[in-house]
């Protein structure tokens, strides 16, 4: 097989790889487990916060690693550590087993999230085809939402009898995941161009922080996007004990969950569409989309916060293909995994800031109060960024 046809399997493969990837059967249920196994609220908090500091430390380097020494392997090594983490997990009993099951599913993420997408948008760009990317990247994040929708519906189903059933199945599923990506091809120029192989660790970040450094366009992707999906982020993860709090049950919020999936599919299938029909702005209507839909989740009515929180998943799901999309466009290949793990570095930030703290108010108040404070937040952040950008737009103007 020659390489274009190689490199137009990897597109076909990684739809595979993604799909097993994220079938985590734990995902809708891993905080309901935790408290079942004892843990309150800000222990819970805790642990998740654990995730995104180890992500936070790892993430990064995990990138330049796959920059370096391939995409393919890193790839690989993230499936087999995310079996680990499962079983760990499913014997742990109190706080520090968790924080250790939790940092070690952190890295097998730091090792799957920037090489994965630097290896197919790589792919595309040896094969002329970038400009499609955004198609991809958007069947890739329906693939997610799919994967994810099943494995939180049939994860609900098992945990409903049993919550060890459940994460051995997730076990179970993360080894499966390895054998998709047994069958990728690295793109060429990680082979062709031999001595960017043998560029030091500290040299390949240096070269990759002056990219950052050096265009502007680059780290406000890096700042924005991140921080827009971390306030949907922690209000779907909490959302189960939300929902669980509000009278569903477990089966009833699997179901909830599933359909939520659904409508962020519909938005990662629109998002190439809505775009196009609003440019730049999107990124505004997102962010300002995102907070009226929290405020209503925090709302007392049961119907019109799963209404809402369905909304959230929809608006969420239409910002990642083009984040993504703009970010990769800017960057080289020899350092794209590393500054998409950036990107994700930015996230762990976030989520390190605003999970626990959420977990606390929640714990102090109920998640009502907190839902409704990360909303507020998130409105008067992007109305400050909006008038902010459009002051400098002025100043353009009346400078030209």
């Amino acid at each position: 097989m020659n390489l274009e046809k190689k490199l137009k399997r990897n597109i076909r493969i990684d739809y595979l790889f993604c799909f097993c990837r994220n079938f985590d059967l734990s995902s809708a249920v891993w905080v309901l487990y935790m408290g079942w196994r004892g843990l309150p609220l800000w222990q819970i908090g805790i642990a998740e916060g654990m995730f995104h500091v180890t992500s936070f430390l790892f993430e990064v380097p995990s990138g330049a690693l796959a920059d370096l020494a391939g995409r393919k392997n890193v790839m690989i090594w993230g499936r087999v550590l995310a079996a680990v983490s499962s079983v760990i997990l499913l014997f742990s009993k109190d706080l520090w087993q968790f924080l250790i099951g939790f940092s070690i599913s952190a890295v097998s993420y730091n090792l799957n999230s920037g090489s994965e997408e630097a290896l197919v948008y790589d792919s595309m760009k040896m094969l002329g085809e970038e400009k499609d990317y955004i198609r991809v990247n958007g069947r890739l994040n329906v693939l997610i939402e799919v994967a994810s929708g099943i494995a939180v519906f049939l994860g609900g189903v098992l945990a409903e009898k049993s919550y060890i059933t459940c994460y051995f199945a997730a076990a179970v599923a993360a080894v499966v995941s390895i054998v998709p990506a047994l069958f990728l091809t690295e793109p060429q120029p990680l082979k062709e161009t031999e001595t960017k192989k043998k560029v030091s660790l500290k040299e390949h970040f240096k070269i990759s922080i002056q990219i950052v450094r050096e265009n502007p366009a680059v780290w406000k992707i890096l700042l924005y996007y991140p921080v827009v999906e971390t306030f949907y982020a922690v209000v779907f993860f909490y959302g189960q004990q939300y929902f669980a709090e509000a009278g569903l049950r477990r089966i009833q919020i699997s179901i909830l969950m599933l359909v939520t999936g659904i409508c962020s599919c519909l938005g990662a299938l629109h998002s190439e569409k809505i775009l196009q029909r609003f440019g730049k702005n999107v990124k505004y209507i997102v962010s300002f989309a995102m907070g009226i839909s929290i405020l209503f989740v925090s709302g007392n009515g049961l119907v019109i916060s799963v209404a809402a929180f369905f909304v959230a998943g929809y608006v969420n799901s239409l910002i990642y293909p083009i984040a993504s999309a703009a970010l990769n466009e800017l960057i080289p290949s020899e350092q794209r995994a590393t500054i998409i793990s950036i990107d994700s570095m930015c996230f762990s930030i976030a989520m390190v800031c605003f999970f626990p703290v959420t977990g606390l108010v929640a714990g102090a108040w109920n998640l009502h109060g907190a839902f409704l404070i990360l909303g507020i937040i998130e409105l008067i952040l992007t109305a400050v960024i909006m008038w902010r950008y459009k002051k400098s737009n002025i100043k353009t103007e009346s400078g030209s």
